[in-house]
Formats: C-alpha cells, structure tokens, sequence
C-alpha cells in the first residue's frame, strides 16, 4: 500500500450528505482512515443536502451515524473533536447551478489557507437520476476545469440498462476524462476479493490448473436474508439481475477467469477483465429459457418471525413481477474456459447471508482406492468465502486416522481471524483510499460496465416481456427456487452452501 505521505491535500464534496450512504459506509470509512493515519494533514469533508443545518447539526448526524455503524464501535472523543474540525456543512439544491457556488468559494478558501491547490472528489451518494444533473452543474460553475486535481465518484447502479449506461458514459466523458470517472462497486474493495488476484498469480501452485483441463465448473453465489425493507422502490424497477448480478457477480466471475496481467496496473487489469465479459458466450431468447432463472419469494418464517411476501412489502398493483432471486449459467468462450460452465446465484430472503465462489477441480482421471475406502469422496474444491467469514479453504482427499485405509474430505484454511490480529479494512476504506491516491485499479472503466450491460440485456428483455405464471415461487428462509435446482441439475451439479464457521 502507498504511504499516506504521498496523498496529496484533499477535499470531499459529499452530495447525499444527509443520506443513508454516508450514516453507514462514507462516515466511518473516512473516519478510520483518519484513525488510521491515512487520510492528509491538510483535508476537508464537505456534506450536501436539501436540509438545512448547521455544521454543528450535521456532525451530530456524522457521528451518529460512526457510533453505530464503525467496526471500532464508538468514537474516541479526542479522535472524533479531531477530525470533526475537518467536516462542514452547505445546503444546496443539486439541480439549481447557482447552488455551486459556495463550494467553489469554500474550495478555494482551502487552497489559500493550505497554501496549495487541493484534489477534489466529488461524491454522488443520492440517486442515479441526481448523476447527470450533478455532473453537468459541476461543469457550469468551473468545478471541474482541472483534470489532473479533480475527480468524480459514482455509485451503483450505473445506467438502468445499456442505452441509458452508454448515455451517461457519453454524458460524463464530455465534462471529465476516464482518469477522473470512479464507478464504484464496493464488492472490489472486500479483503478476500482482493485477495483473488494474490492468491492467482502471486502463487505458482494454482495458475497451472486453472483451465478447462483441471476445472469442471465454477459457482458464484452471493444469498441475503434480509427482503428488501425501505429499498421497494428502487428495488421494484431493479430486480435481482440488475442490482446484483451485472456488476457485483460478474465482477467476480472476471476475477477468477481474467488472464494474468502484465503488471498491476489499473488499466492492465482493467483491460483483462474487459477481456473476459467480450468472451463471454452470448445469449438468444431460446438459451435465455436454458440457462436463466428467476424468482420471488412469498411470505415465511425467518429466525422464529413471520415475515411478509415481497408483493405484500411493495405493496404493488398489479402484482409485481420483480424477481428478488436469480440464477444464470454463463460460458467464457476463449482457449482457456471453453465448455466450462459458470453459475451465478443471487436471492433475498435466504436461507443464510453468505458471499462464496466454490472452483470445483475435475476428479482424478483413475482412483485407485476400493470403492468402500473411499464412502466420502469429492471432487477437490477451492472456496473462497467474502462473507460472513473471510476464509480461503482448499477441500482435499486424507486418509482418515486408523488401521485401515478410508479416505475422507479435510479442509486446508487460511482464515484472516485466525492470521491477522488487525482487523481487515471495510471496503469504503480502501476504495476512499483510492480514489485519493488515484488508483482506478479497484473500479470499473466505462467499457467495462457497457460490456457486462450488454452480456445481460436478452435475459432482460426476454424477463421483462413476459410476466412469470409461478411468483411468488419460492417462500423466506430456503434456498431458492426449484427451478434454481433444476438449472444446475440439469448438468449433473448442485449448489455448494458452505456450513457455518466452515464446519461440517
């Protein structure tokens, strides 16, 4: 990780101040990074909202919000006066131009009292319709006339579809340059995703085997309990598809398909993943019945609590067909994948919340072992967990302890509780960090978005012009739809749930 020494002087302009986005993750990401000793001596943070308050007032709400959501816990009062000095507050209504004024007088109030002009990133925590009108705000009032000092951070989703993803592409490429564009996806920033990339291609046991020779198929599978509580509304013109598996999956799936790169740059990488989603074999409405399913989870029990239906928490009319689960069978058409089969899954209301990709290895080409030796035998499997535990975890054939011979599956696990005393960094930390030290490597460029829009546009299209008959189709607390099941069945396969703590 490069120095704090190297970061430069910095302003943020959070639009959305007064928002969930910053209360949960902005705050206290910025906060720890202070803690931390990474943000500069010489920073500022200014929120933005509608509401009016004082910038006593809106640090309560920053506080508030640290106090509940900080994986420290509660601030230290020495730390928070602190880095309370740095935070502000300034009303404004995003879509008046005139509005930006204030923050331009305030920027260069700063470049005077530091003696330097500062980097600027400018945050867009609110809405997608927000983005262009922001944007080009920013453009009118000269906020934006230094390329070099300047950048923009945009939250998912970007683009509803892929017209409208190419339309603001187009939007933001005529006031900023791609070095200036953050696309955040937050899923870059998780310790163990990260560690994709290390665990490939900074070990020499692993690349080798990593085709279409030694892989038999990969599983992404990314589950939430929870429904979609006060996000019915956006969540309604969403869906499972759009909000999670055009970007969060797939950017998965690129991390583990990608060719190994030249270096690490952010480009370098970037280029590679592009790669993988333009090999990426693509769908016609009669493969989209094959290898596409969706569903809608109807009313259950989870955890002793009688939960509602999602038409019933929406309360829509007539009864929506929003899938809130999703399973897609994908093929990267290129030499080292060719007719292997990736499955994404996504759903809300699940059995368990957990994060995993599960590489499972094709089996031994001759066992040599009596068939009763061996009456628990599997495939070796390599599962990485993102959530709820951080683990990678190698699953191995051993000879069981005793006289005889009997062989039985054992984990090989590297835990980061179990390695590291310090605790990991949220995502926001490092994608914060980033954006500061200007390193894209960790966001996704404008072609890549555009590509993965473009890979999923027929399973949307296909969904959206025919209502489903079966919703709601599978109840809280399982593990999906049937069809789910069927899907992978088909080939011979099921979904992998990983046990809890990594126990059998």
């Amino acid at each position: 990780m490069t120095s704090h020494k190297n970061i430069q002087p910095t302003v943020f302009v959070i639009f959305g101040g007064t928002g969930d986005l910053n209360a949960r993750k902005l705050a206290p990401a910025l906060y720890h990074l202070f803690m931390d000793g990474w943000l500069p001596e010489q920073f500022a943070i200014i929120g933005t909202g509608r509401t009016v308050l004082t910038d006593e007032a809106f640090r309560d709400r920053l506080l508030e919000g640290i106090n509940q959501f900080s994986r420290s816990g509660k601030a230290n009062a020495d730390t928070w006066k602190a880095f309370s000095g740095h935070v502000v507050y300034q009303a404004a209504d995003v879509q008046d131009a005139a509005a930006y004024e204030p923050f331009a007088r305030r920027i260069q109030a700063y470049a005077k009292e530091w003696g330097t002009q500062p980097n600027v990133i400018y945050y867009l925590a609110v809405s997608p319709d927000f983005f262009p009108v922001i944007a080009q705000n920013i453009s009118k009032s000269k906020l934006s006339a230094d390329p070099e000092r300047t950048r923009i951070v945009i939250e998912k989703p970007f683009g509803h579809d892929l017209e409208s993803a190419k339309e603001l592409n187009q939007l933001l490429g005529h006031i900023f340059t791609e070095q200036q564009i953050y696309r955040i996806d937050h899923y870059l920033g998780k310790e163990t995703v990260q560690n994709i990339m290390a665990f490939r291609f900074a070990n020499a046991l692993f690349e080798p085997l990593w085709n279409r020779n030694y892989i038999d198929h990969v599983q992404i599978s990314v589950t939430e309990q929870l429904g979609v509580g006060d996000r019915g509304g956006y969540y309604n013109g969403a869906g499972a598809l759009r909000d999670m598996i055009q970007n969060h999956l797939l950017q998965l799936l690129c991390l583990v398909a990608m060719e190994p790169p030249v270096n690490f740059n952010a480009d370098e990488i970037r280029n590679r993943k592009v790669d993988v989603l333009r090999a990426m074999r693509r769908f016609t409405p009669e493969t989209v019945r094959e290898s596409a399913v969706r569903g809608q989870y109807g009313a259950g029990w989870m955890e002793g609590k009688k939960v509602p239906g999602y038409r019933e928490e929406v309360e829509s009319k007539p009864p929506s067909n929003t899938e809130t689960f999703a399973a897609v069978k994908f093929f990267v058409d290129n030499w080292r994948w060719q007719n292997v089969p990736f499955y994404l899954r996504t759903g809300k209301r699940m059995h368990r919340s957990a994060s995993s990709i599960t590489v499972q290895f094709k089996d031994v080409p001759h066992c040599v072992f009596p068939t009763e030796t061996a009456e628990s035998w599997q495939q070796n499997r390599l599962i990485i967990s993102i959530q709820p535990e951080m683990s990678i975890r190698l699953q191995v054939q051993a000879k069981r302890p005793g006289l005889d011979m009997m062989l039985n599956t054992v984990d090989m696990v590297f835990d980061y509780k179990g390695t590291y005393s310090n605790e990991a960094p949220e995502a926001y930390e490092t994608l914060l960090l980033d954006t500061m030290l200007g390193d894209q490597t960790l966001f996704m460029r404008g072609d890549q978005v555009e590509a993965a829009w473009d890979l999923i546009m027929p399973i949307l299209n296909s969904w959206e012009g025919r209502a489903s008959q079966s919703f709601p189709n599978y109840s809280a607390d399982s593990w999906g739809p049937e069809v789910a099941e069927a899907l992978i069945a088909r080939d011979g396969y099921h979904w992998f749930t990983l046990p809890l703590n990594g126990k059998k």
